[in-house]
């Protein structure tokens, strides 16, 4: 069974450091693209980042590039969201989640992923 479970939220001041871990379990990163979302309040799930594996490419959305970085351990089964200089913008509800397949790109698509976990709140305050 595909698990995933996002840890690692809470509550930062504007300028501040997080991050976000996600530990899987049932399955191997060779065959599955992981990615991160959010969700903000009153709005839809957005696609933050995510790591192809088919490729050994990361991707992330526009406003997040040069401040979060995604990783994974393999040994571990760990996929992180390490969060700099954090934005009150970038309040939401955070998911980790996984795409068999291995693919994702530069649109971060929630089609390519139908494994989730819950999420995690990160709330940044001004």
């Amino acid at each position: 069974e595909v698990q995933l479970q996002a840890s690692g939220g809470g509550l930062v001041q504007a300028g501040g450091s997080l991050r976000l871990s996600c530990a899987t379990s049932g399955f191997t990163f060779d065959y599955y693209a992981v990615g991160w979302f959010r969700q903000a309040p009153g709005k839809e799930r957005d696609g933050v980042s995510c790591f192809s594996s088919s490729d050994e490419s990361t991707y992330y959305k526009d406003s997040v590039k040069g401040r979060f970085t995604i990783s994974r351990d393999n040994a571990k089964n760990m996929v992180y969201l390490q969060m700099n200089s954090l934005k009150p913008e970038d309040t939401a509800v955070y998911y980790c989640a996984g795409g068999l397949g291995g693919s994702c790109n530069a649109q971060i698509l929630e089609d390519y992923f139908g494994s989730w976990g819950q999420g995690t709140q990160v709330t940044v305050s001004s």
